[in-house]
């Protein structure tokens, strides 16, 4: 749907504007049509730099409680004691990655 409208966006204008405009679009289609098909189908980002379809977890196994993760956390999302494996809560995570920059142990995985 999104080839077409460009295309007919770029068809029917009468300035030459309208006519390049769709071309980076066409372009990104052309070349890059995987990855729009799994943003748009799949609900995620092959190349793992969309934070909306980012999901953070902490591995309980690797996780040794030492409160870093969740200092860090700008909006509280991860909960859990000190020297227990802690928590992500999704609904409140977002996505900012400093958890992952401060876990030592290799604990945090994004998906």
């Amino acid at each position: 749907m999104l080839e077409k409208l460009a295309r007919v966006i770029r068809d029917t204008s009468l300035c030459g504007l309208g006519q390049s405009a769709p071309n980076p679009v066409l372009s990104t289609l052309k070349y890059f049509r995987d990855e729009y098909d799994a943003h748009i189908y799949e609900r995620e980002c092959p190349a793992k730099v969309c934070k909306e379809m980012k999901t953070y977890t902490i591995h309980v196994d690797k996780c040794t409680g030492c409160m870093v993760c969740a200092k860090k956390c700008p909006t509280n999302a991860i909960i859990g004691t000190k020297k227990s494996p802690h928590f992500i809560v999704q609904e409140k995570c977002i996505s900012c990655g400093n958890c992952l920059a401060s876990c030592k142990f290799d604990a945090i995985e994004v998906d």
